[in-house]
């Protein structure tokens, strides 16, 4: 049929708001969406005719893609996706997982009126920031702490409150880009803070700190670069020569640790992370990280370190801008409790357990799923195989975890088409392709996902 007359043939909206499934729908959902996806659905249609794309359709394809469209327009644009990539911490998509004890506060404080600024003991108006000040104090061994709504915002809020119009001395190796094209030396200066690069990329001598100390010094600050690592001829100043050095000037020193490292994960067998721990104990007067990445909770940006300090943070008027909400804090310190016992934390912290559960463990799992999937799905080829797994998130970057995964060929799809296809199924599934090959990564799966993975293969092979 030639386009004049497919385009003639593209019913009114007046038209298909007469039909009996457009009447039930206008009883469930506004006149307005449903007309907006009237009009969708024939736009689409147009757009197909224009492009050659069909040769005839009939009302019945346009009520379908209408039905599509309303569907989709109902459901919200923040939606569950399936992580079988096998990065942990995975920025994209939403970093951390929360843990039981996590979720279970953010529901009790979310249904029912609470305690976020009300002393019960005193029957006066409180600090939200109590509710997990003592939590961090005991994990950490600080003397006081404040929580801000990441890290970013944590180390603005201590620059601004110790360093304002003075120098911030800095290793240059070490003034790393945090994700999304934020910097350390951007953060830095809209804190005030007056930015002293020293040292080289790959070398900083204790030295180089020293010869920059004068009357406008106001911290000496150390960032971990837990997001790449610098191989080779290299030289940093420790912790504990920075330490003293600040002792000896009067200066505070202040450690921007990142990720949030309360496990020393050497024990398990990984490469040496510094924990917040070690910070604190070898005696840096601040240190900051996250709360959605190494420690496995909410976003956050938690400051803890010498009471002193702590309260002009509190006391800064910036403390209430960045401040977090309510449901952050029952997260927060729902995940706290189990760092109390790092057993039960290693057990029940989703990101923990990710990361140090053994490979035998996620070989059975693989095995599970590779059964429903070839009992089930036809054209498909699946494999198990032996392959590594990423912490992500910034973290650990030269860190491989063993794992095993399902490989999947087929001859209907390329692996790019086929990682489209699973991305934009109803329950997006986020895949790796390598070597050529699509690959779901058991580790950041779960047993629950499964019989969602097999029906959007089963949906795949029936095309």
């Amino acid at each position: 049929m030639e386009k004049k007359k497919l385009l003639r043939k593209l019913p009114k909206i007046d038209e298909l708001l007469k039909e009996e499934e457009i009447k039930s729908e206008l009883e469930n959902t506004a006149r307005a969406l449903v007309i907006d996806a009237l009009r969708t659905s024939i736009d689409n249609y147009r757009v197909l005719i224009l492009n050659d794309s069909i040769e005839n359709f009939k009302k019945e394809d346009i009520l379908k893609d209408f039905k599509n469209i309303i569907e989709e327009n109902k459901g919200s644009n923040f939606k569950k996706v399936i992580n079988a990539a096998g990065v942990v911490i995975h920025t994209n998509l939403g970093r951390s997982l929360l843990a039981k004890k996590a979720l279970e506060n953010v529901i009790n404080v979310s249904d029912n009126y609470n305690n976020l600024e009300y002393d019960l003991k005193k029957g006066q108006r409180g600090s939200r920031y109590s509710h997990v000040e003592e939590l961090i104090r005991k994990v950490t061994g600080a003397e006081a702490a404040v929580v801000v709504n990441n890290n970013a915002a944590a180390v603005m809020l201590v620059l601004n409150t110790l360093c304002k119009d003075k120098e911030a001395v800095v290793s240059r190796g070490q003034l790393v880009e945090i994700g999304g094209s934020f910097r350390v030396p951007d953060v830095m200066t809209f804190s005030g803070a007056k930015l002293v690069e020293v040292g080289t990329t790959n070398r900083t001598h204790l030295y180089d700190y020293e010869n920059n100390i004068n009357e406008f010094t106001g911290v000496l600050l150390k960032v971990h670069t837990s997001n790449f690592k610098i191989l080779g001829f290299t030289e940093d100043v420790s912790l504990e020569e920075l330490v003293e050095l600040g002792a000896k000037s009067n200066i505070p020193v202040v450690e921007d640790i990142g990720s949030g490292t309360l496990v020393d994960f050497s024990k398990y067998g990984f490469t040496y992370e510094p924990t917040v721990q070690e910070s604190i104990k070898k005696g840096v007067d601040v240190v900051t990280f996250s709360g959605d990445k190494m420690l496995g909770g909410p976003q956050a940006g938690i400051i803890a370190g010498k009471k002193e300090y702590i309260n002009k943070m509190k006391k800064n008027q910036l403390t209430r801008a960045l401040r977090i909400d309510k449901m952050t804090l029952a997260a927060l310190e729902g995940t706290l409790k189990y760092y109390l016992d790092e057993k039960e934390a290693v057990e029940n912290i989703p990101t923990l357990y990710a990361i140090l559960s053994d490979k035998s463990e996620h070989k059975k799992r693989a095995q599970r799923l590779k059964r429903k999937l070839q009992s089930k799905v036809k054209g498909f080829q699946f494999i198990i195989a032996e392959d590594y797994s990423m912490v992500g998130g910034g973290s650990m970057p030269v860190e491989k975890i063993e794992t095993y995964v399902i490989r999947v060929k087929n001859d209907k799809f390329s692996p790019k088409e086929l990682e489209k296809e699973l991305r934009e199924n109803k329950i997006p599934i986020i895949i790796r392709v390598a070597n050529d090959e699509v690959i779901m990564d058991l580790r950041t799966m779960f047993d629950k996902d499964f019989d969602d993975v097999v029906d959007a293969f089963i949906i795949l092979s029936e095309r």
